[in-house]
C-alpha cells in the first residue's frame, strides 16, 4: 500500500476548488420585495470590468497602548539578538528596555511618550536589521573572493 503525499492532498485540495467555484449571486431585475431590497443593497452588483476596492489594513495591528510593544533584532543565535520592549513607568511615561540575549541586564531610553517609544523601537530595529544584511552580504563577498583566490583565478 504505498503512502499518499500531504502536497498532493493539498494540490487535490485547490484544483477542485478552482473547478467548483462558489455561485454568485444574481439579482434579477423584476417585481422586488422589501426582503429583497435589504439583499440588494447588502450585496452590491459589481461591474465585472470595474476593480473591487479594498482597505489597506496592517498585517499585524498597533497596540492600543504601547506597553509591551516588543521587536526582535537580526542574528543566528539568540544569545546576541537584540530586543527593545516598551515599558510603562510608574510616572505614566514609556521607557524603552533594550537587552542582548535573554540574560542581559537592559539598556533604558526615556522617558518619553508611547508614540515615541514605539518609533524608537521600530527605528532601532529598521537599523539593525540594515547593519547585519550589509554585514551578511559583506562576509558572503568576502567568501567569494577567498574561494576565487583559491581557484588560482586571482
Amino acid at each position: 500500500m504505498s503512502e499518499i503525499d500531504p502536497t498532493d492532498q493539498a494540490l487535490a485540495t485547490i484544483a477542485s476548488i478552482f473547478e467548483n467555484p462558489e455561485p454568485s449571486f444574481v439579482i434579477r431585475d423584476t417585481e422586488t420585495t422589501e426582503t429583497e431590497v435589504a439583499v440588494a443593497d447588502e450585496y452590491p452588483v459589481v461591474d465585472e470590468h470595474e476593480q473591487p476596492v479594498v482597505e489597506e489594513q496592517p498585517l499585524v495591528p498597533e497596540p492600543a497602548d504601547a506597553d509591551g510593544y516588543s521587536k526582535v533584532g537580526p542574528g543566528p543565535m539568540v544569545a546576541i539578538r537584540l530586543k527593545w520592549t516598551v515599558h510603562r513607568g510608574d510616572d505614566g511615561q514609556h521607557y524603552v528596555h533594550e537587552t542582548i540575549g535573554e540574560q542581559s541586564a537592559p539598556v533604558i531610553s526615556g522617558p518619553m511618550t508611547s508614540e515615541a517609544a514605539v518609533h524608537f523601537v521600530d527605528e532601532h530595529q529598521d537599523e539593525a536589521h540594515r547593519r547585519f544584511e550589509l554585514l551578511r552580504s559583506e562576509i558572503a563577498g568576502r567568501s567569494s573572493l577567498a574561494d576565487y583566490e583559491r581557484k588560482g583565478e586571482a
